[in-house]
């Protein structure tokens, strides 16, 4: 706090920076500790409560006293950018990415998992198809120019997040990525899908926004994995109608 601050201001510090850390920061003395614990408690609770319900699965697999340690250090110690409660979990996120030290209880793919989640929140607010021009959800695929809706995010992960719980807590990384795409559908239900390789790199090549027609695209990718079967592309094609239409 700089000096020379108004004793107001310098008050409502005080009184902040005990609720975000009252073991090490006083309260204000003038102020009765039955009264400072219902603001401890409350601004707390609602934090604690928005992270757990942000990332239920992280929560699952952290006993209580190693979930509240971690949720108190961040309570305590990040400096948020947004005031907004929806934005909490994006605060969250960049917390364990840049601040959060290590510990043992930690599970293998920790920033992972918390990614995946926190993707499934920001789908369901986001307002991206609004600005969508007018598209055709009828249109050939493979003469036509495919286009990804903005609510179907390609992911890779190192480890299989859709699959970590209490029960399937992996230690290492499998030899293999985990691709997937996690979308929000017309009826603005989250779901995710499980694809392989080849379909990321379809994904990959569509995104660009190169000019390619459908067709193009798969005989590109074909030409990449010396495909000896070109009828693939139809085959692809049709489940690609089917699955990234962004009406779907």
């Amino acid at each position: 706090m700089a000096a020379g601050q108004p004793e107001f201001i310098r008050r409502q510090y005080e009184f902040a920076a005990h609720i975000r850390d009252p073991d090490n920061r006083p309260a204000p003395s003038d102020v009765e500790d039955r009264r400072m614990a219902i603001y401890r408690e409350l601004f707390y609770n609602n934090v604690e409560g928005f992270i757990a319900s942000g990332f239920p699965v992280l929560r699952s697999v952290y006993n209580d006293e190693d979930w509240h340690r971690m949720v108190r250090d961040f309570f305590a110690n990040h400096q948020s950018t947004s005031p907004y409660f929806l934005e909490i979990s994006q605060e969250f996120l960049a917390y364990l990415e840049h601040e959060r030290e290590p510990r043992a209880e930690d599970p293998a793919g920790l920033l992972e998992l918390a990614h995946y989640e926190w993707v499934e929140l920001a789908l369901t607010l986001s307002d991206a198809d609004q600005a969508l021009p007018p598209l055709d959800p009828n249109g050939d695929l493979l003469s036509g120019h495919p286009v990804i809706s903005p609510l179907a995010w390609p992911l890779s992960y190192r480890f299989p997040v859709h699959r970590i719980g209490p029960d399937d807590l992996p230690t290492e990384p499998p030899s293999s990525p985990t691709y997937l795409v996690v979308y929000r559908d017309r009826h603005d239900k989250v779901g995710f899908l499980e694809i392989n390789p080849v379909t990321k790199r379809l994904l990959e090549l569509v995104g660009a926004a190169n000019g390619q027609t459908g067709r193009q695209v798969l005989e590109q990718i074909a030409a990449e994995m010396n495909h000896p079967d070109r009828s693939e592309e139809r085959r692809v094609g049709k489940e690609c109608r089917s699955r990234w239409s962004p009406y779907h």
